[in-house]
C-alpha cells in the first residue's frame, strides 16, 4: 500500500508570496487499486507525483509505502515507476534495450534482460518493433514501449502524469481501455494524473480532484 500523510507543499513565483500547493494532505492506494487524480493544470498534480517518486521532497508530511516510512529514501531506491506526456525514451537505444534498460540498472547480465524484454514486448503487441528505433514510432507506439519499460521492473508503485496529453482524441481512447488492462494484470499501486475526466473515469477504480490543494473525493 502507498499512503500519503499530511503532505504540505508550498511554491513560490518570482516576486510574489509564497501559496500552498498541497494542503495537509492524505491519500492512501492499495496494491492492484488505481487512483485517477484530476485537476487543472498548475495545481498541483504533477508535484504530488514527484513527492511520491522522490524527485522532489515535500514541505512537512510523510511517504510511506508497505508500512515503511520512505520520506527520506532516495528516488532510485523506491522501487517506483514513473510514466510522462512525454514518453521519455532513449533515442540512442533500440526498443527491446529501452525496455530492458531498467532491468540491467538492476544488475541482470544484458542478455537475461533483452529476453525478458522481448517477452514483455510481445505481450504489448510490439515484439516485431523490437530492433527498430524508437523515434521511428508513432505517439502510440512510443507510450506503449514507455508502459512496458516501466512495468518490466515490477514496481511497488505506478505513477502516470497526463500520459496520453500529447496524443490526438481517438487514439487517447483507443490506449485507455488497453493500459488500463495491462496495468490491471501487475499487483502494484496505480496513481493516475490526468486532466480528463473521461480518461480518468476509464482508468481509475477511484477518482479524486485535487482543488485548492486539498484532495477530494469524485466517485
Amino acid at each position: 500500500m502507498l499512503e500519503l500523510r499530511n503532505i504540505v507543499k508550498h511554491w513560490q513565483a518570482p516576486g510574489a508570496a509564497p501559496r500552498v500547493l498541497l494542503d495537509d494532505l492524505n491519500l492512501q492506494v492499495s496494491s492492484g487499486e488505481t487512483v485517477a487524480i484530476l485537476g487543472p493544470s498548475g495545481g498541483g498534480k504533477s508535484t504530488l507525483l514527484k513527492i511520491i517518486a522522490g524527485l522532489e521532497l515535500a514541505d512537512s508530511g510523510r511517504v510511506f509505502c508497505e508500512g515503511q516510512d520512505i520520506s527520506a529514501l532516495p528516488a532510485h531506491l523506491r522501487r517506483f515507476a514513473l510514466m510522462f506526456q512525454d514518453f521519455a525514451l532513449f533515442p540512442h537505444l533500440n526498443v527491446q534495450d529501452n525496455v530492458a534498460f531498467g532491468l540491467v540498472e538492476q544488475g541482470q547480465s544484458r542478455s537475461q534482460a533483452r529476453a525478458q524484454a522481448l517477452a514483455v514486448l510481445q505481450r504489448f503487441g510490439m515484439a516485431d518493433h523490437a530492433v527498430g528505433r524508437v523515434w521511428q514510432l508513432s505517439g502510440g507506439e512510443q507510450q506503449r514501449v514507455a508502459l512496458a519499460r516501466a512495468l518490466i521492473t515490477r514496481p511497488r508503485v505506478l505513477l502516470l502524469d497526463e500520459p496520453f496529453s500529447a496524443l490526438d482524441a481517438p487514439l487517447r481512447a483507443s490506449l485507455r481501455a488497453e493500459f488500463a488492462a495491462h496495468i490491471a494484470s501487475w499487483p502494484m499501486a496505480v496513481v493516475w494524473v490526468t486532466h480528463d475526466e473521461a480518461e480518468a473515469r476509464a482508468v481509475g477504480a477511484r477518482g479524486l480532484e485535487l482543488q485548492a490543494g486539498v484532495l477530494q473525493q469524485r466517485w
